[in-house]
């Protein structure tokens, strides 16, 4: 199933097979449970856009160009393999805690899982030949930092937990999957948090990064020996580093770094020296992440451009980056190139996908589909794509949003609600906006998504912001208020606030301008997110009337 890079997008779904089940008493469906009463009718709209499945990449198969995916069922997100291009998902595991990441052993069809949010994250082997589930760190330690070696033969992992002495201790663990109780720590620390380690190519040396509040730095740790070295001097001001990898000979690194700029850029670390060569990157166009071939001759990394992801590629050989592919506008995540080839994998969330898996061919600038969650009930053709929207608060700082407008045979101004999820470090971006497209397309409501001061992806400046007085961000919706009032396709007279995660912004946004909206919905009465979008489209039937 092959389409170039620029070709349409057919949807089709299907699932199959059987599942190793972990214990627990199963996933729970999605429920409008706790909402002044939902009535059948509402629950009858929203069920179409409630019955697309999301897919994300979480590793390709060492040796078969298959890959493991992470796929939602009935509310819960398991793993799943997807043995080639437009073969149904076959379900692996059955967890009531689901399951949050995949990877795959580097020589057998084994993989590692994680089960559960930080705190209680764990790690879980999946043995192949004997369908067995074995977990492998230990319960109550929150698991995070992993990595397989090259051989595939250990896994290493940190966890965190109490010392005893009212503080947390983070130990890094160096074991055989197959044989979890099998190692001893490698490394322990007091303070910080580490995470994200990656193997060098020859499995003598682990790469990791320490965080402590907003600083971090990038430290080497001696395999046999536990050896720690950190190689990332400090700076004037807090540093982030993310997801370090060794390079091809081992002499380099490269990571994400905001040293002395605005935004992340990818950059590459002298081992020896600790020096940073700057290699892609700019205002404005910040790296979310990267992947090394298993060569380690190509990068390939995700800019973050007004909330869209755009995908790039740079040569490590010739030191200079490529021409770019033209891809679906979306938001990109999980980039991963498959073992010894030259294709790339990822996932893609889009305004008409709730995100699907993808690959592309450098050689034959080839883009592959995987995966397909499309709802049968819903066109996806008739989705509203968004548009970027600017305004300027009252202090003149610039601010942004994402506008979906109803199609055009909702003729006149149109209702409006501005659905809040920022404040709270979250950015506005074009993905999948599930049942909100029943506002949009079936009432003729528009929906904006306001990108107050505080929100990532513009900048350390802008999100530091954030933590200024309380009400700049209310006034940022107060300006929004105003330039709603002046758009000839928008009413200002009837305007809802939703509370989608920024809590304290829209609540005290319905308080300050009460005479301006015609009302609000608040996430802290409604702490299911799918009860609140039903709450909030509820309401808006009620109040906003076409």
């Amino acid at each position: 199933m092959r389409l170039r890079a620029a070709a349409c997008f057919a949807l089709f779904i299907g699932i199959a097979g059987a599942a190793v089940p972990l214990p627990g008493p199963g996933p729970a469906g999605v429920r409008f449970e706790g909402v002044t009463p939902i009535p059948a009718s509402v629950d009858a709209a929203l069920r179409p856009y409630l019955e697309f499945r999301s897919h994300e990449l979480w590793s390709w198969h060492a040796s078969r160009r298959e890959v493991l995916v992470g796929r939602v069922v009935a509310g819960v997100r398991q793993v799943h393999q997807v043995s080639e291009p437009g073969k149904p998902p076959r379900p692996l595991t059955i967890s009531d805690g689901g399951a949050n990441k995949a990877w795959a052993s580097a020589g057998k069809d084994d993989f590692v899982f994680v089960t559960g949010d930080s705190p209680r994250a764990r790690l879980f082997f999946y043995d192949a030949a004997a369908s067995r589930v074995t977990p492998i760190s230990p319960e109550g330690a929150a698991a995070q930092g992993w990595a397989w070696s090259p051989k595939g033969d250990r896994f290493a992992y940190t966890t965190r937990s109490a010392d005893g002495a009212g503080g947390r201790r983070t130990e890094l663990h160096l074991a055989n999957p197959a044989r979890p109780n099998s190692g001893k720590p490698l490394a322990s620390w007091r303070f910080g948090a580490w995470t994200s380690f990656a193997f060098s190519p020859d499995g003598r040396r682990l790469v990791g990064i320490e965080r402590r509040g907003d600083d971090s730095a990038v430290w080497i740790i001696e395999v046999r020996s536990g050896k720690q070295r950190r190689i990332t001097r400090r700076g004037m001001e807090p540093i982030r580093y993310g997801s370090p990898a060794f390079t091809r000979d081992g002499r380099g690194i490269l990571a994400r770094s905001d040293r002395d700029f605005e935004f992340p850029r990818l950059v590459h670390i002298d081992a020896a020296t600790g020096k940073e060569r700057v290699l892609a990157g700019s205002a404005g166009r910040g790296v979310e992440a990267f992947a090394l071939s298993s060569d380690a001759a190509l990068a390939a990394f995700i800019t973050n451009e007004s909330g869209a992801s755009v995908l790039r590629f740079y040569d490590l050989q010739a030191w200079k980056e490529l021409p770019r592919p033209p891809l679906l506008h979306g938001v990109i995540g999980g980039l991963q190139w498959r073992p010894r080839s030259r294709e790339l994998g990822f996932h893609i969330a889009s305004a008409r996908s709730a995100g699907d898996v993808f690959s592309y061919e450098l050689d034959s600038n080839g883009l592959t589909r995987w995966t397909n969650g499309n709802s049968p009930g819903v066109n996806t053709r008739e989705l509203a794509e968004p548009r970027m929207i600017r305004w300027n608060s009252f202090d003149g700082l610039g601010i942004s949003g994402l506008h979906y407008h109803p199609p055009e045979r909702f003729t006149g101004k149109r209702p409006v609600v501005v659905a809040i999820s920022s404040g709270a470090g979250l950015q506005a971006r074009p993905g999948f906006i599930g049942p909100m497209n029943h506002l949009v397309g079936d009432l003729g409501i528009a929906v904006i998504y306001p990108n107050v001061r505080g929100s990532s992806g513009f900048g350390k400046s802008f999100r530091e912001l954030g933590k200024g007085d309380p009400q700049d961000a209310v006034k940022d919706i107060g300006a929004l208020l105003d330039w709603i009032a002046a758009q000839p396709d928008l009413d200002a007279s009837k305007v809802v606030l939703a509370d989608l995660g920024g809590a304290s912004v829209a609540a005290a946004t319905a308080r300050a301008y009460a005479d301006r909206v015609a009302g609000s919905v608040s996430a802290s009465t409604q702490p299911e997110v799918a009860n609140v979008l039903a709450a909030t489209i509820e309401y808006a039937r009620r109040v906003l009337p076409p």
